[in-house]
């Protein structure tokens, strides 16, 4: 069983999948069908796409790490709106 790499063009999401025969991979996070298949990044190895993927992960954790403080921010407020 093949391991490849998909972009979900209905949510945008990146993910692996193992790839069998007669069972086409779905995405994991809205279950759609309708899949990129990326070129794995096992695949091809050199320094530009070592630094480009370490590039794209920094920017992933910022972005989480973003929203979270975006959502603790507001949960805070709403605490303080409630006690007051």
């Amino acid at each position: 069983m093949p391991l490849f790499d998909f972009s979900c063009r209905a949510c945008g999401r990146e993910f692996e999948a193992l790839v069998r025969a007669g069972h086409p991979p779905r995405c994991p996070a809205c279950a759609s069908e309708d899949l990129e298949q990326k070129l794995s990044s096992f695949a091809v190895s050199s320094s530009g796409l070592r630094q480009a993927a370490a590039t794209k992960a920094r920017q992933k954790a910022a972005a989480t790490a973003s929203r979270d403080n975006a959502a603790l921010e507001a949960d805070i407020q709403k605490h303080r709106h409630e006690d007051h």
